[in-house]
């Protein structure tokens, strides 16, 4: 009689990994270039970005992003952000969160670039959005450290490939907020624009884009907070930033090393989080 104690399931009977491993190989030799096509206007951008950032003397960066915050909230926030800086910069962390600064940056432009177009696109049809929902479901419960292996087969090492994996982990909630801003445009809003002789594209730049634009920053503000906690992790393969003394402080058990670029982390955050919520109430 048959029996399913012979199935040996302490052992692999389907050789997933090797396969996963022989096509990664397989786009490194054949495909190298086009990855390198792909690397170079994410290069040139974190490049412009984090030259920028670094060239100026610090307190022009704090005095722009304190002016940023007052503008977005208020007073309140603009005070935070100008002590936070300050003292990133007393804990001589300042190049390093610049870094970060540029890491984010680059990648939410991309993602913006990619994810509000393909957000669109499932908003308006129903096909798009059920090929694209899996594709995001996976993107979004795949563990970030995943990311890092075929990225650095594909990218190499350094801040450009973090970027890199930084965009593929954040781009899921800008498209799903995007798609969701779009689909609750109310149909009647559509019908009349339609019934004064409205076009499609002037449908979509004059009454969907407008009513769905809180929910699309929402999105963007859900895709910056990804963008950090990613661009920690791509730490672990060479990307600079605030990333570097948390693992160094791992690696070392320094605790207070990695207390201190956590703490650098967190009021980054709050700063991004507070301004981009801010504008999106707006």
């Amino acid at each position: 009689m048959f029996s399913l104690d012979i199935i040996p399931l302490d052992e692999s009977i389907i050789p997933l990994s090797e396969w996963i491993s022989d096509g990664i190989d397989w786009l490194v030799l054949n495909f190298r270039d086009f990855f390198q096509l792909i690397k170079l206007p994410v290069e040139l951008t974190l490049h412009g970005i984090t030259q920028g950032l670094t060239a100026l003397p610090f307190y022009i960066p704090i005095l722009l992003i304190t002016l940023i915050a007052w503008k977005a909230s208020g007073k309140r926030l603009a005070l935070f952000t100008l002590l936070s800086f300050i003292a990133i910069a007393c804990l001589g962390l300042w190049e390093a969160t610049m870094t970060t600064l540029a890491m984010v940056i680059a990648s939410v432009v991309f993602c913006g670039v990619i994810g509000i177009p393909l957000g669109v696109l499932a908003g308006r049809s129903p096909l798009f959005e059920a090929v694209m929902r899996p594709c995001l479901d996976a993107m979004q419960t795949t563990p970030a450290f995943v990311y890092l292996v075929p990225i650095v087969m594909l990218f190499s090492i350094g801040n450009t490939a973090g970027v890199l994996a930084t965009i593929i982990f954040a781009l899921p909630p800008i498209i799903r907020l995007t798609c969701l801003g779009i689909r609750q445009v109310h149909p009647e809003l559509i019908e009349a624009a339609q019934a004064f002789g409205a076009s499609e594209l002037q449908v979509l730049f004059q009454v969907q884009l407008p009513l769905a634009l809180p929910t699309i920053l929402a999105g963007l503000n859900q895709t910056i907070m990804m963008a950090l906690s990613m661009v920690v992790i791509a730490a672990l393969i060479g990307a600079g930033g605030l990333g570097s003394p948390v693992v160094l402080g791992l690696n070392t058990l320094d605790t207070g090393q990695a207390a201190v670029g956590g703490l650098a982390i967190v009021l980054l955050a709050v700063i991004l989080d507070r301004i981009t919520q801010s504008i999106a109430k707006k």
